[in-house]
């Protein structure tokens, strides 16, 4: 007997322009010979379902159906697509936590703590071999002046939103002078901005999932770009970058690269597929942590189809392990 599962999608960021790419990868890539799939967009203004038709059917918030024809659908576990809130920051974890329905996400207590990169870095500090940038957490509703920043950190810097994605509202800052236009961009995301140095290095991106058999890491993806750093554009925009699978590693780099995003996951009791972005910093190579995405793109360009298939595997299979280990692990 098949499976009933709702793909969520949408969202209430700008981010939502990535969920529904995803969302699109997704579904073709679910075997429908195990689940049968709905998709369920997920949006302020209402939540609901597009039969074939191009009917919409709202779904009933008091245990997440939908009523098709008469018969009420219920859900056996949900894959999650959406990036950002509410999918991203613990929101519809939590939600789904209340109704007991299983989903292929962190939970609800590390998706709000990861969204949150500062607090993030906090948690991961402490693992051997994992660097993280010297930084500063500042507050709409605390002003720091760009004086003050520069008597603690060194240009250049990073500015970024603490609870963003997609590098939405991210800078990179070499002057003082850009300073306050990067702080104002920022804080139009969230209300708290992170500040840190620059780390000179090679970057990378790197999926690991809790699979069947334990926690698994993915092929790293080794990212090469024109731009001053890999911001949106460069994320999803077909070209804009060189991006190399498996990224370029020696023997010793690949041992503690996987050592160390091991540690991280199990620290930040992940769950589900995650992706980690690191440096490897110039002349030393030491490992520094960037963030951690929880629900990570899974679009055409996205890395993590990259990676599973340069892993030797189909999409279509991983998705199948990653919804039913979610499925085991509700009951």
């Amino acid at each position: 007997m098949k499976n009933t599962i709702a793909l969520v999608t949408g969202g209430f960021t700008g981010e939502s322009y990535v969920s529904f790419k995803s969302a699109a990868v997704i579904e073709q890539n679910i075997d429908r010979e195990k689940f049968d799939v709905y998709t369920i967009v997920i949006t302020q203004e209402s939540w609901y379902y597009v039969d074939e038709n191009a009917v919409k059917h709202a779904i009933d918030k008091n245990d997440f159906s939908i009523v098709l024809n008469d018969s009420v659908i219920r859900f056996d576990a949900v894959f999650i697509g959406l990036h950002g809130s509410p999918g991203e920051d613990g929101k519809l974890q939590g939600y789904f936590d209340m109704l007991g329905i299983p989903y292929n996400t962190c939970d609800a207590l590390t998706s709000a703590i990861t969204m949150n990169k500062g607090y993030t870095k906090a948690i991961v500090a402490g693992i051997p071999d994992l660097n993280v940038a010297r930084s500063l957490q500042v507050f709409s509703h605390t002003p720091v002046s760009p004086e003050e920043i520069l008597s603690q950190l060194n240009l250049p810097l990073f500015i970024k939103p603490n609870n963003g994605g997609s590098s939405i509202g991210m800078s990179k800052v070499k002057t003082a002078e850009e300073l306050p236009e990067a702080l104002d961009r920022a804080f139009q995301e969230d209300t708290q901005v992170l500040i840190e140095e620059f780390v000179s290095g090679r970057e990378f991106s790197i999926g690991v999932y809790r699979g069947k058999e334990g926690i698994q890491v993915l092929p790293c993806t080794e990212v090469i770009t024109d731009r001053e750093f890999f911001d949106f554009e460069a994320k999803y925009t077909p070209g804009a970058t060189e991006e190399i699978t498996p990224g370029r590693m020696n023997d010793e780099e690949l041992e503690r690269v996987e050592r160390v995003i091991k540690a991280a996951y199990s620290k930040l009791n992940c769950a589900g597929v995650v992706r980690i972005d690191y440096f490897l910093e110039e002349g030393t190579g030491k490992f520094f942590f960037i963030e951690v995405n929880t629900v990570p793109g899974q679009t055409e360009t996205s890395f993590i189809p990259q990676q599973v298939r340069a892993a030797g595997r189909t999409i279509k299979d991983f998705y199948t392990e990653l919804i039913e280990v979610s499925l085991g692990a509700s009951k």
